[in-house]
């Protein structure tokens, strides 16, 4: 029962922005150090950010100073900002949870199995 469900993906002309919602459910996510990555079709997985039970972020250099993660852990949800859109962001988003993985570049490095929870993925298309 312990789960992650994403929404907010969608179509969005370039330029655009959307908010991506992952909802943790049979968990709290206070503790837990939460990443969203993104995957297109061809391509693969890449780390997108992350943010850490004390509030510690980071953001792959593809996104920084467009992307924004936070966190609102009495809503046990973490939002990922997508601005300034580019069709290149074009992928499948999934967020990911983990309890030991400190928020940093390393938390992307293992294997899909090593993070404790994952969720089912939210759409992002960017086209004009």
């Amino acid at each position: 029962q312990v789960q992650l469900v994403e929404s907010g993906g969608g179509l969005a002309q370039p330029g655009g922005s959307l908010r991506l919602s992952c909802v943790a459910s049979g968990f709290r996510l206070d503790y837990f150090t939460i990443g969203w990555f993104r995957q297109a079709p061809g391509k693969e997985r890449e780390g997108v950010s992350c943010i850490g039970n004390d509030g510690s972020t980071y953001y792959a250099d593809s996104v920084k100073g467009r992307f924004t993660i936070s966190r609102d852990n009495a809503k046990n949800t973490v939002y990922l900002q997508l601005n300034s859109l580019k069709p290149e962001d074009t992928a499948a988003y999934y967020c990911s949870a983990d309890y030991t993985l400190l928020c940093a570049r390393q938390y992307f490095g293992v294997g899909q199995a090593q993070y404790d929870a994952w969720g089912q993925g939210t759409q992002v298309t960017v086209s004009s």
